[in-house]
């Protein structure tokens, strides 16, 4: 029989070191990107972009999902529309109230780019997200970024890495309470025509957030791509026909542009056939790309030098159908790269009917647009005006995306050694497949295991990150190390999510705190006698002492830290606040209290009555006699005191004042009341409430310490 197996324990994680990692879109889809993080209360949004196949409020993020104004930062990795598009609406349009960063580059590019999709969206206005307004009122809420640069914003640390994808494209590397999340984006290790490829960061992620677009593919070689591009142009326009070639304003047209023109150069059979580059924003586009060479490649860096590559020798700028004379074979890039609207739609519409025309499509094509579509190669294709069209033109698709592949993924994944990676940006199938083929390349290693995750839109990641709280002695304290078995004291300060002990003069030079002062002064009216107070403050401290020097009025200071001033029907506490001595105020309160509702607290000695000092010292004696026994009776000290000894402790009692003064606390107690109680029994007038004088006698019966839990005086 198997023994059965003891339970495992697992120690519960708090809630605050629960990381979410949550997609508002791009989630089993590519499209929309948005993600949002969630640790140790921050919240951070990774980019906000559009649908390319939806339109109007159907193409935003789950935005509907999340409290919006709670954000505390949105960080956006790249310009194209599928990852920014979105985020004017979200700037302008709800009640965020963060931070938003992206690189210069980026936001360059980020007003001309969103500009030209309000113009050239085939929407109405009601269901158009922003205006061009609004596109210009969010400029002056995006911040910039330079690459490397370390950005604190309430304690969430980031910084960001080339991505290699487009102009400006960024990974970042968010880090949290030591968590660190790296998000790349959409990214490529591979080197182009003009972009770096995509750097590997120094700094090991405990999460990887990366893109699945092409899942397992394998692209092929740059050299190889190139020439099967410049030979599908070549055939298309020597058969006579047009060569459309649908791209996004910016990005892989760049990359394209620069191939035709070195083609061309190289083709001089070809110097007739027309290149264009049809987009509005081509003049503002190349002005951006020729600003920002230094963010290129070194090739693109020592040509700048001789010629600026970006000057083409055989490629003309169309900005509409109206300067567009359709006369012969000719090669025009368009935008929009997926064909919903635009130029390019257009100018299919206008081709596709001839065989002899061709369309390369020469990036990635989401689902549910027209350019996804005509790659299944249909007979017939549906116009924007509503006719159905039959589809004779060549249609190709060579991949000059720039998205990783699954090598490119795999060797990026093998560098950085993440514990967690997180699929994102790519379609339901190709995630999958990703997930099965890293799984399955690191089953069997020993050393290192990836978990990894592909969830769906709205569904989140949830990992745990339980970190060692550590606090780091700074100033005069560091500089003095305690010796063994010493204790450091100091103020422990959190600055977000890092702890420093140190002595509280240094707190102006580690933090925008400064020490200050507080008195707390509490009046309490009191018309009993000043010895009845004395002695049950006596009865608290032990250790009252009367301040000099105060005119007036009289000052007592208990537990040497409170002053307790006594004047006329009026009691006054006066103390430095600090948790202790809030306590030692709160006693000192007690007990004005409790002195001030003692029935004998009006108990006095006329001026006017006199009793026979003799009378009074035989009462005493026999009293004491009768009391402690005549052996413990001595002699009339100086001829006012008489002394009691009760084991080993002596009492002397003033005949004249009736006070008694004795070390021990519980002895002088029992005297004083007795002695009190004489007083009363022969003194020929009783005692009279509206009778108070400077001679008053009192004595409390014995009480014990009062105190009270510390509490803010008003």
């Amino acid at each position: 029989m198997a023994a059965k197996r003891k339970p495992t324990t697992q120690v519960p994680s708090e809630e605050s070191d629960q990381l979410l990692i949550r997609p508002l879109g791009a989630g089993q889809e590519v499209g929309r990107s948005c993600h949002l993080l969630e640790f140790k209360g921050k919240k951070i949004m990774l980019d906000c972009g559009i649908h390319p196949g939806l339109n109007g409020f159907a193409s935003l993020p789950f935005l509907d999902l999340v409290d919006i104004e709670e954000i505390d930062l949105i960080l956006i990795s790249h310009f194209h529309l599928d990852h920014c598009g979105g985020l004017p609406y979200f700037l302008e349009k709800t009640g965020f109230k963060g931070r938003c960063f992206m690189t210069h580059a980026s936001k360059a590019i980020y007003r001309w780019l969103l500009s030209d999709y309000v113009k050239v969206s085939n929407i109405g206005t009601d269901d158009m997200l922003y205006t061009d307004k609004d596109i210009e009122n969010s400029m002056d809420k995006i911040e910039t970024i330079n690459f490397h640069q370390e950005v604190d914003v309430g304690g969430v640390k980031f910084w960001c890495y080339t991505a290699g994808h487009v102009l400006g494209a960024a990974m970042f590397m968010i880090e949290i309470a030591g968590v660190k999340v790296l998000y790349t984006g959409d990214f490529s290790c591979q080197e182009d025509r003009h972009l770096c490829s995509a750097e590997i960061p120094n700094v090991h992620p405990d999460v990887v957030i990366t893109e699945s677009t092409y899942g397992t593919h394998i692209h092929e070689d740059r050299e190889d791509r190139e020439a099967r591009f410049t030979g599908l142009v070549h055939d298309i326009v020597t058969r006579g026909g047009r060569c459309l070639i649908p791209v996004f304003a910016l990005g892989r047209a760049q990359e394209l542009l620069l191939i035709l023109d070195e083609y061309w150069t190289n083709h001089p059979e070809l110097h007739d056939v027309p290149i264009y580059y049809a987009s509005s924003l081509a003049k503002k586009c190349m002005s951006v790309y020729q600003t920002y060479v230094n963010a290129m490649n070194e090739k693109i860096k020592k040509q700048i030098s001789i010629s600026n590559p970006f000057v083409f020798k055989h490629i003309s700028n169309l900005k509409s159908m109206e300067h567009f004379e359709d006369i012969g074979p000719s090669v025009v890039l368009a935008s929009p790269g997926m064909m919903q609207s635009g130029l390019s739609r257009e100018l299919f519409e206008n081709w596709c009917t001839d065989k002899r025309n061709g369309v390369i499509i020469a990036g990635y094509c989401v689902e549910g647009t027209l350019a996804k579509t005509i790659l299944s190669e249909p007979e017939e294709i549906m116009t924007m005006g509503g006719q159905k069209l039959p589809l004779k033109c060549s249609v190709d698709y060579i991949s000059f995306s720039a998205h990783t592949d699954y090598k490119q993924t795999s060797g990026f994944l093998r560098t950085l050694k993440p514990t967690h990676v997180v699929l994102v940006h790519g379609e339901q199938n190709e995630m999958a497949r990703l997930k099965a083929a890293l799984i399955r390349e690191y089953e069997d290693d020993t050393e290192y295991q990836m978990q990894v995750h592909n969830p769906r839109n709205t569904v989140a990641v949830e990992l745990h990150f339980r970190g060692e709280k550590m606090a780091k002695v700074v100033g005069k304290l560091a500089s003095q190390p305690p010796q063994d078995g010493d204790h450091i004291s100091g103020i422990l300060v959190k600055r977000n999510f890092n702890y420093h002990i140190m002595d509280p003069s240094d707190l102006s030079n580690y933090t925008d705190l400064a020490m200050s002062t507080v008195t707390q002064r509490l009046s309490i009216k009191y018309t009993g006698t000043l010895a009845l107070l004395q002695y049950f403050l006596n009865q608290l401290s032990g250790d009252v002492e009367k301040v000099e020097g105060i005119k007036d009025r009289v000052m007592l200071r208990v537990f040497k830290t409170v002053n307790v001033i006594v004047e006329s029907k009026l009691v006054i506490i006066e103390w430095l606040s600090n948790p202790v001595t809030d306590m030692y105020a709160d006693s000192v309160v007690t007990v004005v209290l409790r002195a001030e509702t003692d029935p004998q607290r009006f108990t006095v000695v006329p001026k006017c009555i006199t009793v026979d000092k003799s009378h009074i010292q035989e009462c005493l004696l026999e009293m004491f006699s009768d009391m402690f026994g005549k052996e413990c009776i001595g002699k009339l000290i100086r001829g006012n005191n008489i002394s009691v000894t009760v084991d080993d402790k002596v009492a002397l009692v003033n005949v004249e004042t009736m006070d008694v003064k004795c070390e021990d606390t519980d002895l002088q107690s029992v005297i004083q009341t007795a002695v009190l109680k004489l007083y009363q029994a022969i003194s020929p007038i009783k005692p009279s409430t509206n009778l108070v004088t400077s001679n008053i006698v009192s004595t409390p019966p014995n009480t014990s310490s009062a105190s009270s839990s510390s509490s803010d005086k008003k």
